[in-house]
């Protein structure tokens, strides 16, 4: 029987029923509806709602449900939505005490609450896997800080930067995603408990009980924003759309630099696929799937902002909506980013490929005209030499490192004995020793950077 059966004469149709269920999907919401049961069942005893007997009763009935959920004793079926299971296996197990769970409640602050307490706790989980694929970059910035590889820009080739550098790069996009679940997760950890169907409730109940109970800071101020507002549930999956983003662009390095065009970096064969009728194919599956899913998680984001977009106060059924869409991205989120700190911890690095190809594409050609304007040349004039340079080059196949000091000196005089060592691809790398500079130092004091602001997560 429905929770709110009596209001009507003829059962749901079949179909209606089918059509207007949750319990499929929000049944991973378990844990966090006994969760929030139990303190409010406390609670309502405290405050001489409901006798103390009654809430001890309840709050063993529902420790019962939930211990045989987890055993796998009782099966989760049968029910409109994962709320009413509950209540309904409740005065199942202790009778007509069980029906006193929803005094001073209603499912619309009820499920608002589960779904803050499993949210929090995603933040936590997310956290804690982003922040093991920043250990596992931060590894892999120190081992590489002292490899040369090509810096890009336009995907072409432009000064030679550290390996430990470009590790150290995707360190701090995925610290930003830490900040922001952090930032998410302080702003979800509001209470809206009390807040009952929208208009607070007439019972005098006590929500700093349960707000300590359940572990929020705060408790909502407005019962009628408290139980329609899933402001938490779009930011969580912007959070996320970040971090496919950041991880997409992963991807499609990975991709690139393990190519044979490329030869950078080697996937092992436990991480890649190959080719149903071309034998000697070995497949960045991974990394391709990986980028493939980062727009599914930009859908659900879509999706939640569509749903809230036009609501007008307070709940709407509309709002049932914000759930398949958050478990899913959750869902991708944990598996991409798990996989893919498997997979960056495995990867090998080609450093002689890399090198050899660091100071291609006349990448030092920046250091030539920073030589001439510490020599006094304008920096625009220098330029235009170093351009006249790199036109000599192309014309000869030379390349800049190659050059000879009279090649230097008849574009200008102030070139003297030292430019051949200048623009080598190590002296270039070396030369960046400001903060976040490719030099050796620079990207030693970028690691420990990173390292320390990891602690705070």
């Amino acid at each position: 029987m429905k929770l709110w059966q009596g209001r009507f004469s003829a059962p749901m149709s079949a179909d209606a029923d089918t059509f207007n269920e949750s319990l499929s999907f929000d049944q991973k919401l378990y844990r966090a509806d006994i969760t929030a049961s139990l303190a409010h069942a406390q609670m309502l005893g405290k405050c001489n709602i409901i006798s103390e007997e009654e809430s001890q009763a309840i709050q063993d009935g529902l420790q019962s449900i939930l211990s045989d959920i987890e055993s796998g004793v009782l099966k989760i079926e049968n029910a409109e939505d994962i709320h009413s299971f509950v209540e309904e296996n409740l005065v199942k197990r202790i009778g007509q005490t069980g029906k006193k769970l929803h005094t001073a409640r209603s499912r619309n602050d009820q499920v608002a609450t589960d779904f803050r307490l499993y949210a929090r706790e995603s933040c936590d989980k997310a956290i804690s896997l982003i922040k093991a694929l920043v250990e596992a970059l931060v590894l892999r910035a120190k081992e590489g800080a002292k490899y040369l590889m090509p810096g890009f820009t336009h995907l072409r080739k432009a000064q030679p930067v550290s390996c430990g550098q470009y590790f150290n790069a995707y360190s701090e996009m995925f610290l930003r995603d830490l900040d922001r679940f952090a930032a998410c997760r302080r702003r979800l950890n509001v209470m809206p408990l009390g807040s009952a169907a929208l208009a607070g409730t007439s019972y005098p109940i006590d929500r700093e009980i349960t707000k300590e109970l359940l572990g929020f800071d705060e408790i909502s101020e407005n019962s009628l924003d408290a139980v329609s507002d899933r402001d938490f549930v779009a930011e969580y999956l912007f959070a996320a759309s970040l971090v496919m983003a950041h991880l997409s662009r992963l991807c499609e390095d990975t991709i690139l630099y393990t190519s044979d065009e490329f030869g950078y970096w080697n996937i092992p064969d436990e991480y890649s696929t190959g080719s149903s009728i071309m034998p000697q194919k070995k497949n960045p599956d991974l990394p391709e799937l990986v980028r493939g899913k980062t727009g599914r998680v930009y859908g659900h984001l879509t999706s939640i902002l569509t749903v809230i977009k036009g609501l007008p106060l307070a709940y709407n059924k509309d709002l049932q909506e914000d759930k398949e869409c958050f478990f899913d991205a959750e869902a991708t989120l944990f598996s991409c980013v798990s996989i893919y700190t498997a997979l960056i911890e495995k990867i090998t690095i080609n450093v002689n490929r890399m090198f050899e190809e660091a100071g291609g594409g006349f990448s030092t050609a920046t250091d030539i005209a920073d030589y001439l304007a510490r020599k006094g040349m304008p920096f625009r004039d220098a330029h235009a030499v170093t351009g006249r340079l790199v036109q000599y080059c192309i014309k000869e196949n030379k390349t800049l490192f190659r050059l000879s000091l009279k090649e230097f000196r008849t574009e200008s005089e102030l070139f003297e004995e030292d430019i051949l060592s200048t623009v080598t691809p190590r002296a270039s790398a070396e030369a960046r020793d400001s903060v976040g500079g490719s030099s050796l130092n620079a990207v030693r004091r970028g690691v420990n950077a990173v390292r320390r602001r990891l602690k705070k997560f």
